[in-house]
């Protein structure tokens, strides 16, 4: 097989799309331009689709009454994933560690969370059991 470069934001977000299961083309553009905010072109996707597929790493099948072509990912491609994720692991922590914000009991609190006033100041838990606990002490 050959060494598939995803080599920009396009390739490896379609990636990380099709890891959620599976897509058809147009749903994959649609996702792209909704979550990176720009217009992503059929000439982007379907290549690289069709890379995948010939890499096995996708494979295709056709699905209602129009017969679109529905992309999944194989269990080789599944392996090609984790790879890039355990490669741009260091990468995605960075980003998402200046989202994180830390409970008084010491866990990392990424979205959500418990908020209750302390001594007048708003403060974020993880949730209503460590504010409580927080507030006896």
């Amino acid at each position: 097989m050959a060494n598939i470069k995803v080599n920009n934001l396009i390739r490896f977000y379609t990636l990380m799309l099709l890891s959620t299961g599976p897509k058809h083309g147009y749903e994959v553009i649609k996702n792209l331009e909704s979550h990176l905010e720009r217009k992503v072109s059929a000439s982007q996707i379907y290549p690289f689709l069709e890379l995948l597929k010939k890499n096995g790493y996708v494979e295709e099948k056709k699905s209602g009454a129009r017969e679109k072509k529905v992309y999944s990912l194989t269990a080789s491609g599944r392996s090609f994933v984790k790879g890039l994720l355990s490669r741009f692991g260091g990468l995605i922590d960075i980003a998402v560690e200046s989202k994180l914000n830390v409970c008084s009991c010491g866990c990392e609190i990424y979205k959500g969370g418990y908020e209750s006033v302390v001594n007048g100041k708003k403060r974020l838990f993880c949730c209503r059991h460590c504010a409580d606990s927080f507030k006896r002490e």
